[in-house]
């Protein structure tokens, strides 16, 4: 399967900028900005050299950040709707929850909250907390 270049970027892109030497580069440049203060008077320019850095790279790094929170989300949605439909007893309809409307998806929640409730009520009383509600 071929991903596209942007994937390929992000990834790799967002990998790199999480290792400790990016950060300690990144901390070395503010400080570097912070010493050169008193040689440039603190003026308006040494402060917008920064600001505007760090704007820049922040922006860019929300557009890296979304791309891999959605791949990772993503993933782990199809991982899940394979174990829902590998599991016997399981019911399918949980099945790609994710892309329902918020009124199903709160009934949902409501009956599964419900039934964690039950449970922990079962579990005070000293009773199991294993099977599936249906038994």
């Amino acid at each position: 399967m071929s991903r596209s270049w942007y994937s390929r970027f992000a990834k790799s892109a967002s990998h790199f900028c999480g290792r400790p030497r990016v950060f300690a580069f990144a901390v070395a440049i503010i400080l570097a900005w912070m010493v050169t203060g008193p040689l440039f008077d603190y003026s308006d320019t040494w402060q917008l050299v920064i600001n505007t850095s760090t704007t820049i790279i922040t922006f860019l790094m929300v557009f890296l950040i979304q791309n891999t929170q959605n791949r990772d989300t993503e993933a782990i949605q199809v991982k899940l709707d394979e174990l829902i439909r590998a599991t016997r007893g399981a019911h399918n309809a949980l099945l790609d929850l994710e892309e329902l409307e918020e009124e199903s998806l709160d009934a949902f929640r409501k009956r599964y909250q419900a039934l964690a409730g039950a449970a922990r009520a079962r579990l005070e009383l000293g009773n199991d907390d294993t099977g599936t509600p249906e038994a």
